[in-house]
């Protein structure tokens, strides 16, 4: 049931994209004087993207061709491929550790928590992930997810400018007994060079994920063209359909190798009430 897995990536590169390197290693000494300031502004540049109204109705529905759960929890299921977790990942590995905080562990995370006291602002969205053995197929009560991503103008909290010293957009929650775990956030921006996505990793337990501890799995959640061609044309998301216009799932540096097939979730919802993303997640 487990495929070969892909070896990890140094780096998602994720922002550092935005700047055009989508070749980093062979052109980055094109881009040497380029910085994560220009990166976190890339979505204001583009303002003149043309927007609608947010308060679209019309329900949008995307299907991939994952399979998808049963009523038992017992689902087939492949093992998501092994991803970077970027640059921006918050977890020690490079730079903040927002995991060993209080506050940290909890579903909504559109809030910053502690002494943060920021909102990030954009069409809301559900994320639901299972987590599921993919061995066995059955579901794994009590493993924890740690899940990020950026906020409407395609900034990450606690590394781009702007938002340093919030922390919206984290969370970690514990999988119930079907494996499942979910998120209130926002719907993610589209930056140059990268798919519109959403980062996670999964530990074996909550108290692994709070103490920063062994990961199980690292990977990404891809979001579908038809809702983010959707999303992408109400007000706040400036310049994401311009972003997301210069690339595909299938040619993504992350997402590519296999067509997002393993990673890309189903959508549900609309603007006006929210869309909801669901996601099988086999380690």
């Amino acid at each position: 049931m487990t495929p070969p897995q892909k070896p990890p990536r140094e780096h998602d590169l994720g922002l550092e994209y935005d700047l055009g390197t989508l070749q980093r290693r062979r052109f980055l000494g094109l881009f040497a004087g380029a910085g994560l300031a220009v990166v976190a502004g890339c979505a204001a540049d583009n303002a003149t993207d043309s927007t609608t109204s947010g308060t679209t109705s019309t329900t949008t529905s995307s299907t991939p061709t994952a399979s998808s759960s049963t009523s038992t929890g017992t689902v087939d299921v492949d093992a998501i491929p092994q991803e970077t977790g970027g640059p921006y990942p918050g977890d020690g590995s490079n730079g903040p550790n927002v995991l060993t905080e209080s506050g940290i562990v909890r579903s909504d995370i559109t809030k910053s928590f502690g002494s943060a006291s920021g909102t990030a602002t954009g069409v809301p969205l559900t994320v639901e992930l299972t987590i599921l053995d993919a061995d066995k197929d059955t579901a794994l009560q009590g493993a924890a997810v740690y899940l990020w991503h950026c906020d409407a103008e395609g900034r990450y909290s606690l590394y781009s400018d702007g938002v340093t010293n919030e922390n919206y957009l984290r969370g970690v929650q514990a999988a119930d007994s079907s494996g499942k775990v979910t998120f209130t956030t926002i719907f993610p921006a589209a930056y140059m060079g990268r798919w519109p996505h959403i980062h996670f990793e999964v530990y074996a337990s909550l108290s692994e994920a709070t103490a920063a501890g062994k990961i199980s799995r690292t990977s990404q959640l891809a979001l579908p063209k038809d809702v983010c061609n959707t999303v992408y044309a109400t007000d706040g998301y400036d310049g994401s359909a311009r972003n997301m216009a210069q690339t595909s799932l299938e040619d993504d540096n992350v997402f590519g190798d296999d067509d997002g097939v393993h990673q890309l979730a189903t959508v549900t919802g609309s603007v006006q009430d929210g869309f909801v993303a669901r996601l099988n997640v086999g380690v």
